[in-house]
């Protein structure tokens, strides 16, 4: 059971980047082999996440850490062109990246969620098509599909946004 989301801090990072390949092998393993590859996210971009606030870490009840992600509120580049769909509005939105779990503890990506819609009530996030556990996890949780977006590398993404 997630307990506690906090900063992630530099002491983290070791802890964060095996959270990340977990993440990896999970998505391989799932269908989802292209999404990160090539060691992304490096330990070079997490540790500027960090510095920026945009990056935190789930505990459980233990103190272990069972999940990381990054949040961002304000606009973000990729997703001033979106195709085959529209936003739902164009308020101040949140914007969720790189959930990944430890594989210790279920609803880790829905405790991240619940979190970040405390911090904003407009949610944005991207996933992979080939993500197909993160797209069953945002329909569950009632995102709505909006369309397509490319990220900064050119690929494509499925787009998604709630509003509470």
């Amino acid at each position: 059971m997630i307990t506690r989301i906090r900063p992630t801090t530099y002491d983290d990072l070791p802890e964060v980047m095996e959270i990340y390949a977990i993440a990896r092998d999970f998505m391989c393993r799932t269908g989802n082999a292209s999404q990160w590859i090539e060691g992304y996210p490096s330990t070079a971009y997490i540790t500027e996440e960090i510095g920026a606030g945009h990056s935190f870490v789930c505990e459980n009840q233990d103190g272990e850490l069972v999940g990381t992600f990054c949040f961002i509120v304000g606009e973000d580049p990729t997703y001033k062109k979106i195709y085959k769909g529209e936003w739902l509005n164009s308020d101040l939105y949140g914007t969720v990246h790189r959930i990944a779990s430890a594989g210790k503890e279920k609803g880790v990506a829905e405790a991240c969620f619940r979190w970040c819609f405390e911090q904003c009530r407009n949610i944005r996030v991207d996933t992979h098509r080939d993500n197909r556990v993160m797209q069953q996890i945002l329909e569950k949780l009632g995102f709505t599909r909006c369309g397509i977006i490319y990220v900064s590398n050119g690929t494509e993404r499925l787009a998604y946004q709630k509003v509470v």
